[in-house]
């Protein structure tokens, strides 16, 4: 009589990947830890060093979406990046970058939009919403590598729910620990060669343009 074995770990880990990135573009996740938790949970993988990065989420998130959403996606991130640059545009003043699944073209059904504002004017920001009527939530503080931390404010924008993490000023010109990030500028370039059909160069150029357009508001 033939005995059961577990599964490889890297078997595993491909399992694990695969239900993460299920999860999050069918359920509205986008946070990679929170995905795998419940992946794991799921599929009873209690081994943490059977546990996929984030890097292998993603590609199975990309596999996932191109395999089943293709159409919907690329309209979907068209759609989240015009509603991003046009928030963009109305908060100038506060330095924003978009950055996130929607700068990487990732971005879940039910996702946020991710935009990132450089100013020593926190309270700023919230003033500009609630002049425009805008109701907004206040999030826990969010904290990067080194000393980047940010107040998080929550609110809707054409539909869409956009996530800004204010940062100090200063911190603008400092490598994120978020990853890579877009000002309007490349933001722009986006989303005519997404429209065009060229997105991963275009996001390229975006991710080379994030210091080099910065200043070209």
């Amino acid at each position: 009589m033939s005995k059961d074995y577990p599964p490889p770990r890297t078997s595993l880990r491909q399992h694990v990947a695969a239900a993460a990135a299920r999860i999050m573009a069918e359920e509205g996740v986008d946070d990679y830890a929170q995905a795998k938790r419940k992946a794991a949970k799921r599929l009873g993988a209690t081994d943490s060093q059977s546990l996929p990065g984030n890097e292998e989420i993603e590609a199975a998130l990309r596999s996932y979406q191109a395999l089943y959403q293709e159409d919907e996606q690329r309209e979907r991130i068209q759609e989240m990046r015009a509603v991003a640059l046009d928030a963009m545009q109305a908060l100038a003043e506060f330095r924003p970058y978009l950055a996130g699944p929607v700068l990487r073209g990732t971005a879940a059904r039910y996702g946020d939009i991710d935009l990132h504002l450089f100013t020593d004017d926190e309270k700023g920001v919230e003033i500009y919403l609630i002049n425009e009527g805008i109701e907004y939530e206040l999030e826990p503080q969010r904290q990067g590598g080194g000393k980047q931390r940010a107040a998080v404010l929550r609110c809707d924008w054409q539909d869409e729910v956009l996530r800004l993490s204010v940062f100090s000023a200063n911190q603008e010109r400092v490598r994120s620990p978020y990853g890579e990030r877009a000002n309007a500028a490349a933001l722009q370039l986006l989303l005519e060669e997404l429209a065009g059909g060229t997105d991963n160069r275009a996001r390229d150029s975006a991710a080379d343009a994030d210091y080099l357009a910065e200043d070209k508001y």
